[in-house]
């Protein structure tokens, strides 16, 4: 017996109503696509920071690499929040963060310590961030008519 079937219809269906509401999915994909809309509005505030960035990454030419970086996270969070080939936009950020995770997250190359366990663990919870926007495209080219 699965969980979900120990739950009375009216708590799962009132459940539903809840998570399922427009302003629950809106806040939720707004949460999940933050780090990619705060990010780049930094770099556009900070644009010295932004190539400093690039440079420290070994990205070059660095300004092309910043102003790809910011777009590519401004314009994919918007789809994924505004619904607009959400799928793509959602594919999009996992293969931007799972790209940019071995890029800078390089834990294996870290000498044993502090540093490298918070390395470690950043780069697993951002291969947990690229299988949630998977999630989302794949939930978008799946669901049904009217959905």
């Amino acid at each position: 017996m699965t969980y979900q079937s120990q739950l009375p219809n009216t708590s799962r269906s009132g459940a539903a109503r809840v998570i399922g509401s427009p302003a629950v999915r809106t806040a939720s994909l707004l949460a999940l696509c933050a780090a990619y809309i705060q990010g780049p509005l930094s770099k556009i505030v900070d644009f010295n920071g932004a190539l400093a960035e690039m440079d420290h990454f070994g990205l070059h030419p660095a300004p092309l690499f910043a102003v790809a970086v910011i777009a590519v996270e401004l314009t994919a969070s918007a789809m994924v929040v505004s619904g607009f080939r959400r799928w793509a936009g959602g594919l999009a950020l996992s293969c931007f963060t799972l790209l940019a995770t071995f890029i800078a997250l390089r834990f294996w190359e870290m000498a044993p310590g502090m540093d490298r366990m918070m390395a470690t663990n950043a780069f697993f919870e951002h291969l947990g961030l690229a299988g949630a926007f998977v999630f989302v495209a794949a939930f978008d080219l799946t669901k049904g008519p009217g959905a």
